[in-house]
């Protein structure tokens, strides 16, 4: 168990120790048990955090204001467009005086070559802890949740097979953030992890090439894939997702017209019976049914989402408490 996390941001998981990393893990879930037995747990009694969300959200409001709650504390919800952030305050402002009236200040921009940076910014001006509610590059919280989940329903990660996947949605472009802050992660715990996108729908290559070097030192293996149907074969843990492809162009409207080539990559029973015996889907939600996963897939047994959404509240209660 690591102590001493007072103050720490989490922007993103790569720049926590696995060490650490366990330890979120093994607080959040204490305080999934506590909630499960009724037992109060008001650890952040009397503090408050403010969330900051430049896109809309429904499981990341709700899961940071229910733990903050539960925890004794209080959630403030701000939203920039309707604030003078829409006008002018600038990060280090915010960063400086949400930092005065807050414990911790969290934030969903996802805006393309924004959220990121614009999150940092915050952070190197505030006294509290920033937590990335989800940026650009990076989700962290999900991930978080998605390796809780993953533990809880197979075990000891090291050597399953995880299919990390583009699927094709209709809805709008998704940022990266998910697929990249699952590859970075699941690396790190010897999972062998596969990347499988069309070509189009590359990711950031530095965290390409961080999951690679993850993967090489926790004795795992990462690969990268082209074709669907490979992906799903033999897999013991299927995650497939839409995301756009950003790096071939940043109009969204162009990149909606590239993503129609792949509307065959569907999550659907066919696909499935190809994964491991025992196999798991997951996916963060919203999900296009029928679009991007099958009905009978997503509500069918092999199917965790609901569970993988419950974990968003115990591990960012975990890093709260840990942090804040």
């Amino acid at each position: 168990m690591r102590t001493g996390l007072r103050g720490r941001d989490m922007i993103t998981t790569q720049e926590w120790t696995k060490g650490e990393i366990d330890s979120v893990l093994e607080v959040a879930l204490d305080l999934k048990r506590r909630r499960a037995l009724g037992q109060p747990h008001a650890l952040l009694d009397d503090k408050v955090l403010a969330m900051l969300f430049f896109f809309s959200s429904t499981r990341t409001r709700a899961s940071f204001e229910a733990g903050m709650a539960q925890l004794g504390g209080h959630a403030q919800f701000i939203e920039a467009k309707t604030t003078q952030i829409a006008h002018g305050d600038t990060a280090k402002e915010i960063g400086e005086i949400l930092g005065r009236y807050n414990d911790g200040i969290a934030i969903r921009q996802v805006d393309w070559g924004v959220g990121n940076q614009y999150m940092r910014d915050v952070a190197e001006a505030s006294r509290v802890p920033v937590l990335n509610m989800q940026c650009d590059r990076f989700h962290p919280f999900q991930a978080l949740a998605d390796l809780l989940t993953i533990v809880e329903e197979k075990g000891d990660p090291r050597g399953l097979t995880i299919d990390v996947s583009y699927a094709y949605a209709a809805s709008y472009q998704k940022p990266m953030s998910v697929p990249i802050s699952l590859i970075l992660l699941l690396t790190r715990y010897g999972a062998n992890v596969r990347l499988t996108r069309p070509p189009e729908f590359r990711l950031l290559p530095e965290y390409v090439e961080q999951a690679a070097a993850n993967a090489a030192a926790a004795g795992g293996s990462f690969e990268v894939l082209e074709d669907f149907d490979a992906g799903f074969r033999g897999a013991d843990v299927v995650y497939p997702k839409s995301w756009g492809c950003m790096l071939e162009t940043e109009d969204l409207a162009a990149s909606a017209e590239i993503s129609k080539r792949y509307t065959d990559w569907i999550a659907d029973e066919r696909r499935m019976a190809m994964a491991a015996d025992g196999a798991i889907y997951m996916h963060c939600l919203p999900a296009d049914r029928g679009i991007e996963v099958a009905d009978a897939v997503i509500d069918g047994p092999q199917s965790v989402v609901y569970d993988e959404a419950e974990n968003r509240l115990h591990v960012q209660k975990a890093v709260m408490a840990l942090t804040m």
